[in-house]
């Protein structure tokens, strides 16, 4: 069957005085341009939507997208307790300042003089400040009548039974941070630990450190 369609197409369209052999290589040749054009309409179709593939979308890697890491906030811990309109404890940023945490807190109560906070004071986790606390003084006559004596590393002061007068007398320890020590007191309890000191709003690092040797529970 295939000799008779050679023969037919060798007598109608390769009689050019071609001999058999030179006829038979056409046909061969014509064959192999007919498979190659074959092949890249196969692979064309092969595409899914009808078009081809450039040379570049075809190297290009595929590169998987990481999601972005969420940044995680360091929160702190504040007690606000005192003359507020909602007292409580709340969390702030870290950077936070004490202004911040009585906002937070509703602000002072109407006629709270807030002169005595440092209002710019940076928080740190654990802190308590206290709004409005009640002014505990002693006139100077009294204070001259009793010899309050000075605490020493050697003669700590005790910090849960020493009097307004008596932590007056630590060094940069005032009227003001004396009645935050007491009120504190007040609120929380005798101390647990010298550090407890810290919470106090208005004891940085400077003072704690000229104190710490001085005091004890």
């Amino acid at each position: 069957m295939f000799d008779e369609i050679r023969e037919v197409i060798a007598d109608k369209y390769l009689n050019f005085g071609f001999t058999t052999e030179q006829r038979n290589a056409v046909l061969i040749l014509c064959a192999g341009f007919l498979a190659v054009g074959g092949i890249f309409f196969v692979l064309a179709q092969g595409s899914g939507d009808g078009q081809t593939l450039t040379s570049s979308e075809i190297s290009a890697p595929l590169v998987p997208t990481i999601p972005a890491i969420p940044e995680i906030v360091e929160l702190l811990v504040v007690d606000v307790s005192g003359r507020v309109k909602n007292p409580g404890v709340y969390s702030l940023d870290k950077g936070a300042r004490a202004i911040d945490a009585i906002n937070l807190a509703g602000g002072a109560q109407s006629g709270v003089d807030l002169t005595d906070i440092n209002l710019a004071h940076l928080l740190f986790d654990g802190e308590q400040i206290i709004v409005g606390t009640p002014k505990v003084s002693y006139s100077s006559s009294s204070k001259a009548k009793v010899a309050i004596k000075v605490p020493t590393v050697s003669s700590p002061l005790s910090l849960n039974s020493a009097t307004l007068a008596e932590l007056d007398t630590l060094p940069g320890i005032g009227p003001v941070m004396a009645n935050r020590i007491l009120a504190y007191r007040k609120s929380n309890g005798p101390f647990i630990t010298v550090d407890d000191l810290k919470k106090i709003s208005g004891i940085g690092d400077a003072t704690f450190s000229e104190i710490s040797k001085l005091v004890r529970i």
